[in-house]
């Protein structure tokens, strides 16, 4: 065992940097779990809730969330998916109910409400709201209107 931990320190502090990490939750559970590249959080992330199960995976880069991103409840059931560039919540998002349906799905940027907003109610389309910088412009309930004023031809 010995010999192992001077390989791996050895190759971590001569090779490439690059080492896969694990934390723990003070109850001993698994917190997070990765790929550490000179100190910073690289690659394929898991994190989890101190009950056990996973609360979010995603991709770091440069220690910042990078790509699409899942994020799941204390029961594990998912809440929400979407896109980070730079750390930020960017382009869409989808939001889950406690069923696992789409409650809505909205553009974001920088985190917050910039684009469009589509309400859903069982699945089935409801509204469309428009924001600008997390700001309510506009509101639609007939898909008609909507789909000639945004020039959209097909929309579900």
């Amino acid at each position: 065992m010995l010999r192992f931990t001077f390989l791996l320190s050895f190759l971590f502090l001569f090779g490439t940097g690059k080492m896969y990490h694990r934390d723990y939750h003070q109850n001993g559970k698994l917190k997070a779990e990765g790929w550490v590249l000179d100190n910073s959080k690289e690659n394929f992330w898991k994190h989890y809730h101190s009950n056990g199960n996973l609360m979010a995976q995603g991709h770091y880069k440069n220690n910042e969330r990078e790509g699409y991103w899942y994020f799941h409840d204390q029961l594990g059931k998912l809440e929400k998916e979407g896109h980070f560039k730079k750390g930020e919540k960017v382009n869409w998002w989808l939001f889950y109910d406690e069923n696992g349906k789409i409650n809505h799905k909205c553009q974001l940027k920088n985190g917050i409400k910039n684009g469009y907003c589509l309400k859903y109610t069982d699945e089935e389309l409801k509204s469309a709201e428009k924001y600008k910088n997390g700001k309510k412009i506009k509101e639609w309930f007939s898909f008609g209107s909507f789909r000639k004023e945004n020039k959209l031809s097909d929309l579900k």
